[in-house]
């Protein structure tokens, strides 16, 4: 085009490079959600402290709600340091009483991308006095098959988390009696 704008030839060029360069998949994640008969500042509690853990999450936990405190959610107490479950976590970002972040792993049986940290954002917002809503959001997921293997098995295993927490507060803290005796007995046979 003798004027300097846009010629077919360079559209056309345009076009090509667009379609012919590789297409970017969406960020794959883990998104739920569960209402909660309880008011959100409890809910936060829950989510915050290791007393509230252990009423929905874990046998046992170290929780401590500042920007790089601990978030260790311990699956297995009974386990090695580094084998118990969410060892090593951190909080990312806390705004009371609404969004918390923190780094998260994969199971000990899935020892590449357990060396790897992902994310998990958990929105809490208050649905009248007595209830809220807990959206969580679970990314930076990598690719190949363990990857594959984390997402699959965190795809089972949040909606039993939100399920236990909002079951705590309809029936009381989880029981961790019989979880406890079935890791004892695992750690006899070692």
């Amino acid at each position: 085009h003798p004027n300097g704008g846009l010629s077919v030839k360079k559209i056309l060029l345009a076009l090509l490079l667009a379609t012919s360069l590789p297409a970017i998949a969406a960020e794959r994640s883990i998104d739920e959600s569960v209402v909660v008969k309880a008011p959100i500042a409890k809910v936060w509690d829950a989510w915050t402290t290791s007393a509230g853990i252990k009423t929905f999450f874990a046998p046992d936990a170290k929780v401590e709600a500042r920007v790089d405190g601990p978030f260790q959610i311990y699956m297995n107490p009974l386990a090695a340091p580094g084998a118990k479950g969410a060892d090593d976590m951190v909080f990312l970002a806390l705004q009371p009483p609404t969004m918390l972040s923190f780094t998260w792993n994969a199971p000990p049986h899935l020892a590449e991308v357990r060396k790897q940290r992902t994310y998990v954002t958990v929105r809490l917002a208050a649905q009248g006095d007595d209830e809220t809503l807990v959206t969580l959001h679970h990314g930076g997921w990598g690719t190949g098959a363990e990857w594959d293997q984390a997402y699959a098995y965190f795809t089972k295993a949040w909606p039993n988390v939100l399920k236990n927490l909002q079951r705590s507060f309809v029936a009381g803290p989880y029981d961790w009696t019989a979880w406890m005796e079935q890791l004892r007995k695992m750690q006899e046979k070692k």
